[in-house]
């Protein structure tokens, strides 16, 4: 694999995504959650294997899309695709028993999807520490630090460095809320 998957991957979520925003006040496009996750990966966590970058910036495209596994394999192979399942919430389920669901497979998952996980937890608390979504009070902006340092805790020991990002991002999160 080379850079070319990754800009085809980008290219890929940015389509898939395109009529999406993120629920921040501001209402961005949604691309910038996949692309802040593939940074957190790539330059903040030194992680240069190309799988791993396309399956953060695809991360979400079957959860939150119409994307088939079926059409991942086919574009990006068995590998990115299955840290993109193993990472993908199961929508059958109602809201508080996907969130239950995402603390008990943490620890089971590979390590490339706790990677993609570590860096989704890390992207997810920056975003609520600078652009919350309006209608979020402090408690619930809490609950979601409670619960995204659960999930943390499940891939603890993948990678230290990024795990030191998570805390700082929490504590800070913790302090300010």
């Amino acid at each position: 694999m080379s850079t070319s998957i990754i800009i085809k991957a980008a290219q890929f979520a940015a389509e898939k995504h395109k009529n999406q925003r993120r629920k921040d006040a501001d209402a961005s496009p949604y691309i910038n959650h996949p692309l802040a996750l593939a940074s957190v990966l790539a330059v903040e966590g030194g992680v240069d294997d190309p799988e791993m970058i396309c399956a953060a910036l695809l991360h979400d495209t079957i959860e939150d899309t119409q994307t088939t596994a079926k059409e991942l394999i086919s574009i990006f192979g068995e590998t990115v695709t299955g840290i993109v399942l193993e990472v993908t919430d199961d929508k059958t389920l109602d809201k508080t028993a996907r969130k239950e669901e995402q603390v008990r497979h943490a620890a089971h998952s590979s390590n490339k999807a706790k990677l993609v996980k570590l860096a989704d937890k890390i992207s997810n608390l920056r975003d609520i520490l600078a652009s919350p979504p309006a209608d979020w009070t402090s408690e619930r902006k809490r609950e979601y630090f409670d619960w995204a340092a659960r999930v943390v805790a499940g891939v603890r020991g993948v990678h230290p460095g990024l795990e030191a990002i998570f805390d700082d991002v929490h504590a800070k999160g913790v302090e300010k809320l």
